[in-house]
Parts: structure tokens; sequence; C-alpha cells
């Protein structure tokens, strides 16, 4: 028996006799034991003839017992107001419940013990009976067990009609923290609806709650002096004399107009002993009415808080649009994916997985998308250490129809695997949009501007409801740097890619004039870097600003400065004044070293366009301006 008011900790390990743990919601049922503690193989093994107190079958026999709680509880004050009632076929059931209880007793003599100081079962036998024996619930335990009545009559051979032996029944509604035990239990456990749980619970709250006070009134109205002087003499002549049945049904109709404060008038208080019990049940219903009321109120505003900040969050969005004067069409999108947003938040719960370890949200994620990311184009045939890399870095997103997944000349952050629907690939020609292709499921979409580093060619348009896995260049690049092999099949699945493009989606990549012959170009290697750094990126910077990009590249150092071989405040309008776009390597050393090539004179000293000196190279970013002097 577990300590009354305290809640069952949960246990990592059970029995050997309840089996094996079918489903993982059966973790809040088993044994946590403190960090730093050691657990060796004896632990799961008790000694003979003590009982685990989560073990499959006893926890039936607990629930058992929560059943026939409910039969006291209403039995309890039942018998206390009718008397008569004691004799019948009530004795019996009752004699056969406490004999259930007075088992419970004796078994809880065999019942191991959580240690809280070590978080580990006590399975000694000396231990676990002076443990219970020396607690209160003990005393309460075999106290609400007796069968006072039946006791009084084997020892003096008749039956006691005074009111000491229905008092002393009530006794046994110490066994309601059961009943608590039980509920508590339920509502952790996601194999019941927490809301039908909590319902239930307010429903068995009320109930007894309205038994119980119709018993009570009616006991009043039963030991007054003038029967006929009564909230029920009034109205039923004699009604001591009269069915059971009667009375309670006339005892519950009372409770129920004054719970819900009805007050029809027809039962009312005639005596002042009734007068001054209505008087605290009304105030008793006034905390019980506010027990109910708040917790359907939470029940309630927690089934719908999403609904309420999917309504706040447009709102929101509405007036930014109204404010900013937004067009209808912009508004309209940003509507679709907001409410797409909420839609699918149970498909996506980046929350839940977030809180899950790496090793569980790469596993989902492989379920998800492996096969989906093995079907491109671009991985096929790389290695399955690679595609689960890259499938480990991927993020799901949903998008509404007719919305832009990706911009025309915008800077490539991500490219895009479709798992479902279809989108669009168009491109803007003197302000026109051209309809250039389709793609489905499998196919990519931004690779082309992530792998030649240059902003993205076209805009991508959903269709209908899509759903994309994306990864970053970064990640991207980053993992296929030190995979030489896996590089070599990606670039040339890639080139064999844009040569079966069609011809009016190849003209809207103006660089890509002719494709390379040789497929087999593969990463740079470490010794190879600096020269295929100039050969990529020394070409002199043009009025358009576009360096020569048309052998594709998996290098991780993708910044690219322009550098010149003057002093910052000298004009630059000449054309040998001109800076050269490269680049960044990896040293100052190698910098100084590209410069004097470029500009056919050594320099010792970087300046940024502001004149100030350049120490360190990890400092600069994408397209700025050094001066070397």
């Amino acid at each position: 028996m577990a300590e009354p008011g305290s809640s069952p900790l949960p246990l990592l390990f059970r029995r050997r006799s309840s089996g094996e743990m079918k489903n993982l919601a059966s973790v809040s049922s088993s044994l946590l034991p403190a960090f730093g503690t050691v657990v060796d193989d004896g632990y799961l093994h008790l000694k003979k003839y003590v009982i685990a107190p989560y073990d499959r079958r006893y926890r039936w026999w607990q629930t058992f017992l929560v059943a026939l709680v409910l039969y006291s509880a209403w039995a309890s004050t039942f018998e206390l107001a009718f008397k008569r009632a004691v004799k019948g076929a009530f004795f019996v059931i009752d004699l056969v419940v406490d004999v259930f209880f007075a088992i419970d007793i004796i078994l809880t003599f065999f019942v191991a013990y959580l240690d809280k100081s070590t978080y580990l079962l006590v399975d000694d036998h000396k231990k676990i009976a002076l443990r219970y024996v020396t607690r209160f619930w003990f005393f309460m335990d075999v106290a609400s067990t007796l069968p006072f009545q039946f006791i009084y009559r084997i020892f003096t051979g008749k039956w006691h009609t005074g009111e000491v032996f229905g008092f002393l029944n009530l006794l046994r509604l110490w066994r309601l923290w059961r009943v608590s035990e039980l509920f508590k239990r339920l509502e952790k456990d996601t194999r019941f609806s927490y809301f039908w749980t909590r319902l239930l619970k307010l429903v068995c709250v009320t109930v007894f709650a309205v038994h119980s006070a119709g018993c009570f009134y009616y006991w009043l109205a039963a030991h007054h002096n003038t029967p006929d002087n009564t909230w029920i003499g009034t109205v039923v002549k004699d009604f001591k004399h009269r069915s059971v049945w009667l009375g309670y049904t006339y005892s519950i109709y009372w409770s129920i107009v004054t719970l819900t404060t009805v007050g029809y008038g027809d039962l009312h208080a005639v005596n002042k002993g009734e007068k001054i019990f209505n008087m605290f049940y009304m105030l008793f219903n006034i905390g019980l009415t506010a027990y109910i009321i708040g917790n359907m109120t939470n029940l309630i505003v927690h089934a719908a808080v999403r609904t309420f900040a999917m309504r706040d969050t447009i709102n929101e969005l509405l007036r930014y649009a109204s404010k900013n004067r937004l067009p209808e069409g912009m508004r309209e999108q940003m509507l679709a994916h907001m409410q797409l947003k909420f839609k699918t938040a149970e498909l996506q719960q980046e929350e839940v997985l977030n809180d899950m370890p790496k090793a569980i949200r790469s596993s989902i994620a492989q379920h998800l998308f492996h096969n989906t990311v093995e079907k491109t184009y671009l991985f096929n045939g790389v290695s399955e250490d690679l595609v689960y890399q890259l499938v480990s870095e991927m993020k799901a997103e949903y998008f509404p129809p007719k919305v832009e997944i990706i911009l025309q000349n915008e800077i490539p952050t991500d490219f895009y695997i479709l798992v479902s629907g279809a989108v669009d690939v168009l491109t803007y020609k003197n302000g026109t949009e051209q309809f250039l292709s389709k793609l489905g499921s499998a196919d990519m979409a931004g690779e082309i501007g992530v792998i030649f580093n240059i902003p993205q060619p076209f805009t991508v348009r959903t269709k209908r409801l899509s759903q994309v896995i994306r990864i970053s260049h970064h990640h991207f690049k980053q993992m296929v740097q030190p995979q030489s092999e896996d590089g070599k099949i990606i670039i040339a699945n890639f080139m064999q890619y844009l040569k079966g493009l069609k011809e009016d989606v190849l003209q809207e990549i103006p660089f890509l004039t002719e494709l390379p012959e040789d497929q087999n170009i593969q990463p740079m290697a470490q010794n190879e870097e600096q020269q295929n750094r100039e050969t990529l990126g020394s070409t002199d910077a043009n009025p358009e600003g576009r360096p020569d990009t048309s052998s594709p590249s998996l290098s991780a150092s993708t910044i690219r400065v322009i550098i010149h071989g003057h002093h910052p405040t000298e004009g630059t309008m000449s054309s040998d004044r001109l800076g050269k776009l490269i680049y960044l390597p990896d040293s100052i050393e190698d910098l100084f070293s590209l410069a004097e090539k470029k500009f056919g004179k050594g320099g010792s000293t970087i300046l940024m366009a502001d004149g100030s000196e350049v120490e360190e190279l990890n400092a600069l970013r994408e397209n700025d301006h050094l001066f070397i002097i």
C-alpha cells in the first residue's frame, strides 16, 4: 500500500513476473534510481514472498479495491441515515467488502516500498512491517476495516440500536484516498484522455457531495424530536416508516436543488438545526461550484488555446498589412501561410522534437525522409553515410498553394527537396512572368544557386499544398567537403542534370555558356585549394561584378572579396585601378602572395575602405574591399 497523498514514483524496472513493457506509456509505472546510484542485476529480483508495488497483478488488485471503495463511500453515509437498511443485504455486502480490505492489510506486509533516499525498492520483510505498523495509516486501515456492529453482535448476541456504530462506519471514508491516487495515475497516463479523466473526477466529486449532504439532511430529520416539524415531515407524513428509497429520493432531490441554487421552495428548512445545516451546506456549495467552474474553464480553455493563439496572430498580421499598405495578393499569401502553420503544427511539432535527444530526432528524420533523399538525382549513388548525415540536418516545412518558396535573384542560403505536392519554376523577363518547368516529388529546387554560389536564377512557386525538406548550403558543403568520392558523384550527377535541361532554362543562367566536358570534377583537395581558388576567383571585376562560375565547387571557403593595389584614398576611375574579385585565402601571407601576382607588386599592409587595418581574415565579410599597400 502506498502512502496516502504521495504520488507513485516512476519505475524503470519491473518484476520479471509482470512481463515486458509493451507500451512506452507504462514508463510512468517504473522505478527511476537516483543519479549516481549503482543498480546491480540483483535489484531486478526481489526476495521471496515480496511483491513489487507496481507489479501488474498488484495494480489490478488495487484497481479492484477502488471499486469497493466507491461502494463503501456510498454505503457509509446511506446506512447512517437509513438504519433499517443495515440489517438487510447491506450487512452481508459490508462484511464481504471488509474481508477484501483485511486481505489488503495482510498483503501490505509483503509489498516492497520505495526508499526516498536511494529511490530503490526495499524488500526486507522486517523493514516493510516496521514501516507499515509505525505509520498513521496502519491504524486508519484497521479502524476502517473492523466490522464493529458484527463484533458487538458476536459478544452480546443482539443488535445495537444507537448511533455510535453508524458514525464508526464513517471511518470507511478514509479509503477514499485510493480513488484520489487512481485519478492522479490516470491523469498522467497518456493512454487515457486527460479531458475525460478530469471530467469524470469532477462528476464523482459532485455526486459524492450531493449524496452525503442528502443523507446527513435526512439524518437530521429522522432524529428530530418532532418528526412532523422537519423539512420532509411537512411533506411526507410518517416518513420514518415509509420506504427507505422514498426518503432517499427526497433527500437527493433536495440536495441537487440546493446545490444548483434553484430553490423551488417545496422542500425547505423548518427547524433551527436544519437551517444551520443549510447555511453551512450553501457555503460549501459556493466553494464546490467555484472548483467545478474553474476546472471546466481550464479544460475548455486548454482545448482552445491554439485557436486563440492563431486568431491573435492573424489579427496582428492583418494590422501589420494594413499599416504598411501591403497589396491584397501579398496579404492572402501571408494569411494562407499562417493558417497552414497552425494546421500543420501537429505534423511538425518542432518544440516536441527539440526536446528529444539528437539520436531520436535523427531516427525520426531517417524514417520520414531517407527514401525521398535517395531518389533525388543529386544524391544518386552516394554513400549511405552521406545520405544519413544530410537527412539528419534537414528541416521539414509546409507551403500553401501559390506561395513562393524561392525568389529569383535572392541569396542562395538553402536548397529544397520536394516530398509531396508540386511546384512551378518561373522566371521574369521585362516584368513578365514566364513558366519554365514543373517539379514533383523527389525533385530539387535551389541547388543551382547553392552549388554555383550565385543568386537564385529562378522563382519557385507552389501549385498546391506542398511539403519540402531543406538544408542550408553551409551544412551541405560542410558535410560534402571531406567526402571526396561522394563529391565526385554529386558533381557528375549535377553536370549530367544541367546537360539535360531545356534550352530555355539554360538561357536563364547567363554565365553557363558551355558545360565542362570533364565530369570528374571533385571538391577541392587541401593541397590544390589555392590554385583552384585563383582559377575560379581571379576574374577582373566588371560592371556586372560577376566572377567566372562556370565550374561548380563544393569548397567550404566561399567568401569573396575585392582587392585593390592602391591606398583607399587614391582615385579608382582609371581602368588599372579596378579591383580584382577573388576567393579569400586561408592566411594573410597567401593573400599578399596572390595580390603580388595580380598587381605585380608586393604589399605589407591590408586596409579597409575606411582606412582601418585588417589583422584577422576571419573578421572579413562577403564583397569587402581590401586595399593592399
